[in-house]
């Protein structure tokens, strides 16, 4: 049992020699690709040289794809951004149809029918339209209640003459407001219902339209009062 010696625990100077130098070798072979890949990244700004010639400019958006800038149409020197009809502005860069269906009290079925009888083209830009052409959109529009037919009329079988109107713009409101508070006077169940702020067209209140203080239990006060309940009984103790 004595004559058995005991292998020695300290390593070799050549094995260690060789442990050392064996990661060296992975951080050469690893660092390799990087400098591949700096040599490959000076030819990206030759395509941005070529987009620059082509005349498309790209910038990346919110979610890294390309935005093309889309140049705007040239007008002409006769072109009008701002048309005014019915006291109104609008913008000339909207077609006829489109235009017109931005003053109160037009839609887009009243305004075709304006373009069929005033002669003009429904898609065509408010901007490029002539004065005469301007003129006589007007006059349609100031003779709708003669030339359209009833059932596109917005306010027919007025209360005081009883003729079917088609109103625009500030008329409308004025009107409103006139009709309400002849109602009030004469205290029908429609201007009883205006005076009290409550829904005239049988529309419930229980569950909504609540005006005023909140009724039912509120979750402040719940949450007061358990708190001045967990204070008492921490004074107890």
């Amino acid at each position: 049992m004595d004559d058995t010696s005991k292998p020695d625990e300290k390593m070799p100077e050549e094995v260690k020699d060789e442990e050392v130098e064996k990661p060296q070798t992975e951080v050469q072979t690893k660092e390799t690709p990087k400098d591949i890949k700096e040599e490959a990244k000076p030819q990206e700004p030759a395509k941005e040289k070529m987009k620059q010639k082509d005349g498309t400019q790209e910038k990346k958006g919110k979610q890294g794809k390309p935005e093309i800038k889309k140049e705007l149409p040239k007008r002409g020197p006769d072109f009008k951004y701002i048309v005014r009809i019915a006291n109104t502005d609008i913008n000339g860069e909207k077609s006829l149809i489109h235009g017109l269906a931005t003053v109160k009290g037009v839609g887009l079925h009243m305004s075709t029918m304006v373009a069929d009888l005033a002669g003009l083209d429904r898609m065509a830009k408010i901007g490029d339209l002539k004065d005469d052409q301007v003129e006589k959109i007007k006059e349609v529009l100031g003779n709708i209640n003669k030339l359209g037919p009833k059932w596109m009329l917005n306010h027919r079988k007025d209360y005081e003459t009883g003729a079917d109107l088609h109103l625009i713009g500030v008329d409308i409101d004025t009107r409103l407001r006139e009709e309400i508070n002849i109602m009030k006077k004469i205290r029908s169940y429609k201007g009883v219902r205006h005076e009290a702020g409550l829904p005239v067209r049988g529309q419930r209140t229980r569950a909504h339209g609540r005006i005023g203080l909140a009724m039912g239990v509120s979750r402040k006060i719940i949450k007061e009062a358990a708190a001045k309940d967990k204070d008492k009984e921490k004074g107890k103790e």
